[in-house]
């Protein structure tokens, strides 16, 4: 193959790639609910207890009496480090009725390090396979992150979704929460 030829080669290769890439990462980003199993909007939530980053124990039960947005991620996902920002904002901005708890799957020490980065100051939780099974009882028996619940004040589940979340569409459902 002549150089000419060659460098048109890669050129095609690369953009295909490049594609390719994108269209894949984008449609990993899509806010969409996708259903989950063995739990449903309406039910009661199941509860945990999971240290936190200090390895203290922490359960649902501390935060009675108020809403709860639940949100599995990991320091490695990508789409979860993304919301990130959302999640903290919403924490501030309604701190008095909505208790923000990150469960992350991961290391302590990795997870620490990532929190003081970005300055998040709503509680995290961490472990690995308490935090996975966590997740199945949950619903996301598939363990993909990022997954959200959001739990009224009664403790019932409200919404669950599966993949990033969007600051219009956590609007709209803390609304129908909240009711603010």
């Amino acid at each position: 193959m002549t150089g000419w030829r060659l460098w048109v080669s890669v050129v095609i290769f690369g953009v295909l790639a490049g594609a390719g890439l994108a269209w894949f990462t984008n449609s990993q980003t899509q806010q969409v609910d996708r259903p989950v199993v063995g739990i449903a909007e309406g039910e009661a939530q199941p509860g945990f207890e999971l240290a936190d980053l200090n390895g203290e124990p922490v359960s649902d039960g501390d935060f009675e009496g108020r809403a709860m947005l639940v949100n599995f991620w990991a320091t490695w996902c990508a789409p979860c480090r993304r919301e990130m920002p959302l999640l903290a904002a919403v924490s501030k901005k309604h701190e008095d009725e909505l208790a923000v708890i990150g469960i992350a799957m991961d290391d302590a020490e990795r997870v620490r390090e990532f929190v003081d980065e970005l300055d998040i100051d709503y509680t995290i939780l961490v472990g690995m396979n308490d935090v996975l099974e966590t997740q199945r009882t949950w619903g996301n028996g598939a363990g993909a992150l990022p997954y959200t619940a959001l739990v009224d004040s009664e403790g019932t589940i409200r919404w669950l979704h599966l993949g990033e979340v969007g600051e219009d569409q956590l609007d709209v459902e803390l609304r129908a929460v909240l009711g603010n």
